[in-house]
């Protein structure tokens, strides 16, 4: 009963961003209530900037500057003050695979309200793309969640009308108040080409972009059982649950190698990371034995080979939270 009445109540209390009373988006989507965000806390901004202070301070000598850095920290512990803090949180970065956390809880609001049908195969993919972080599952999902696909270039009114569709996840969550994102996109190994090139225009200016304040909001929404419905999150949950006991050879392993060494026994983690040749990110609800519940995004770039700051800034912010009495 306690942890129902700390979901139900937190749910009233925890959204980044409002958005309009009830009803139907242009596209049909069902809509949720007015919410209240969550409080700026110069408790928490102290402990976030104290955090990225001390970061760029170890690493200052091989180069890591502000620009490099975005930390988002909500704290859910006391569900009659949620708390929220960021250093730079609300910058765009290029969010690699941690926008598939946006494409997950896309495919579910797209099967509870029956425009997408739910699967084996959707199932499947759903769980190799945040399991197993793979680009192939992706793209097969944003493809089924937009009814658009690769081929050849197409000419401007078509690709048009092609890239309409496209941003459909795009105007889901811009109904729910999300700003400053870019959800459209495939995350690629190689390529792309065709018709997906042209869409991500002549610079790449299209590319996918999230904040770690938008990340850090949508991983909230999922851990409180907000996220579409407390069924469809428990099981987006279920996908991010981690184990970080024992070791991996897996220099990318999204338990051992982000936010999990800073984590003690005892403590729960739930995640997605996304990592490229210039970017290495991670987006972690964490349960800490105290008693603690936070969440903690950390995007950093052009430091992808720096496996260390991400656990640096989690050891000092988790440190930090758990001995402040308040």
């Amino acid at each position: 009963m306690r942890r129902l009445f700390f979901y139900s109540v937190l749910a009233a209390l925890l959204l980044a961003a409002p958005f309009p009373v009830g009803g139907q988006a242009q596209d049909g989507w069902k809509q949720p209530a007015q919410l209240t965000p969550p409080g700026a806390s110069p408790r928490l901004q102290k402990i976030v900037d104290d955090a990225a202070r001390a970061a760029l301070e170890r690493f200052r000598e091989r180069g890591l500057a502000e620009k490099n850095l975005a930390v988002t920290l909500l704290d859910l512990t006391d569900p009659r003050r949620v708390e929220q803090a960021s250093f730079r949180g609300a910058e765009p970065v290029y969010p690699a695979s941690v926008v598939k956390l946006f494409y997950l809880v896309a495919a579910h609001r797209w099967m509870e309200d029956g425009r997408l049908k739910e699967t084996e195969e959707v199932d499947r993919a759903l769980r190799d793309m945040i399991v197993e972080s793979l680009n192939d599952p992706a793209h097969f999902i944003l493809d089924a969640l937009t009814g658009v696909s690769n081929g050849a270039e197409l000419p401007p009114e078509e690709l048009k009308a092609w890239a309409e569709r496209r941003n459909a996840v795009n105007r889901y969550f811009a109904s729910l108040g999300y700003t400053g994102i870019n959800v459209n996109q495939k995350p690629w190994c190689e390529g792309p080409y065709g018709r997906e090139r042209q869409f991500y225009g002549p610079h790449f200016e299209n590319r996918n972009r999230l904040t770690t304040d938008a990340t850090a909001r949508l991983l909230a929404e999922i851990a409180t059982g907000r996220a579409v419905s407390p069924a469809r999150s428990a099981k987006m949950l279920e996908l991010l649950k981690r184990d970080f006991s024992g070791a991996s050879k897996d220099p990318d392993d999204q338990a051992h190698d982000f936010t999990g060494p800073a984590l003690e026994p005892g403590a729960r983690l739930w995640s997605k990371a996304g990592w490229t040749d210039t970017t290495r990110h991670d987006a972690a609800y964490i349960e800490l034995p105290d008693g603690h519940r936070i969440v903690l995004v950390t995007f950093t770039t052009d430091f992808a080979k720096e496996r260390d700051i991400i656990p640096t800034i989690a050891r000092s912010v988790i440190k930090a939270v758990t001995s402040d009495k308040r």
